[in-house]
């Protein structure tokens, strides 16, 4: 496979690319034109353009499907180079605002998810990406790439603030050298400019990792899937738990860089019958004691021949409740396109059954 230049970042560019001025211009193509291809690059030499075009390709990805929730979330799949496919998901998070005379007040404020797997060496029990295994890495530009395809399907110019939550396929910790360079590539002056405080690194809790994002000092949120307060629970959900359990990820945590005036995240996902009661909340209070915590409850979002369920308003209402009042910040995350197949790796799964269907 060819690399795409959206692997590199500026500086790496103009060590292959002379003259200077040109890497300027081609960043402004991929990143505020979003070009497809070198066809689209206009004021590009078309002898520049032939001499790239033996070395790299633009884009990585392709839009195979997509499906569209009535709440405006878009979940999509895309298809790699080597014909493996991976999901994203644009996140409508708030409305535009007009005033009377209909003149926009405040834009529509928008999260992308993206993947950085292809699969998951992970494994949560809960998780529908992790039922096909792993198959390899994504690298930088096509964790760039997803972005880039996103804000260009959905006419999002390159200068409208976004935030990228890499929450998709995968385990970002475990591909951290390419997360590291996609992470440094969005922050880009001259490219999307999206700064450190806008991307929020979701880990399942690879506590070495951990320590090691930290001292990369990236200027990046984590969130950390927590998802149980006892280890016996936790190893159930996430089978790594034994290598990586609640204890080492709380004290990597404590380590982990913070700003001063943020909070570190934790999911918690709320489990019918599992973790949904208040003897937990009582645990999490007491294991989140010491941290600046913000803990996001979110439902379990069912799919087809998943062993678990959704839990009910009232359960989760109680435990947000009971949080509060022990001095815990605590929301409960809406379930974002639960009408469309919103749940990791659900797209996926959904496109090749039916694949498997017409090839009966």
């Amino acid at each position: 496979m060819k690399p795409s230049l959206l692997d590199f970042t500026q500086q790496e560019l103009l060590e292959q690319i002379k003259p200077a001025f040109r890497v300027k211009q081609i960043f402004g193509w991929l990143y505020h034109n979003y070009a497809d291809n070198f066809d689209d690059m206009k004021n590009i030499p078309k002898a520049l353009k032939e001499e790239l075009g033996e070395k790299y390709i633009v884009n990585p990805l392709k839009i195979v499907r997509k499906e569209e929730s009535s709440d405006g979330t878009i979940k999509y799949l895309f298809e790699l180079q080597d014909k493996k496919t991976v999901e994203a998901v644009w996140l409508k998070m708030k409305d535009t605002l007009r005033n009377d005379a209909g003149e926009v007040l405040q834009e529509a404020k928008y999260t992308i998810c993206v993947s950085t797997q292809v699969g998951c060496k992970v494994g949560c029990s809960f998780c529908l990406t992790a039922k096909g295994g792993f198959t390899r890495d994504l690298s930088a530009g096509e964790i760039v790439a997803q972005v880039v395809n996103l804000k260009r399907d959905n006419e999002h110019k390159h200068n409208r603030k976004i935030n990228i939550v890499y929450m998709g396929m995968g385990e970002p910790l475990d591909n951290l050298d390419n997360l590291a360079k996609a992470i440094e590539i969005f922050k880009e002056d001259d490219g999307l400019c999206i700064s450190g405080k806008r991307q929020t690194v979701s880990t399942s809790g690879l506590s070495n990792k951990i320590d090691k994002l930290g001292k990369m000092d990236l200027g990046v949120h984590i969130a950390i899937s927590l998802h149980a307060v006892d280890d016996e629970l936790r190893s159930e959900l996430i089978p790594m738990n034994k290598a990586h359990n609640i204890n080492s990820i709380i004290e990597a945590v404590k380590r982990f860089p913070i700003d001063t005036r943020k909070r570190v995240m934790f999911e918690y996902l709320v489990i019918k019958g599992k973790n949904d009661d208040l003897g937990s909340a009582k645990k999490l209070v007491k294991l989140l004691h010491g941290i600046k915590a913000k803990v996001n409850l979110i439902y379990f979002n069912p799919y087809e021949g998943s062993d678990y369920e959704r839990p009910s308003r009232d359960d989760m209402m109680a435990f947000q409740e009971y949080l509060v009042q022990h001095g815990l910040l605590c929301t409960i995350r809406d379930s974002k396109g639960i009408d469309i197949s919103a749940a990791c790796g659900q797209l996926k799964e959904k496109t090749q059954n039916e694949l498997e269907e017409t090839n009966i």
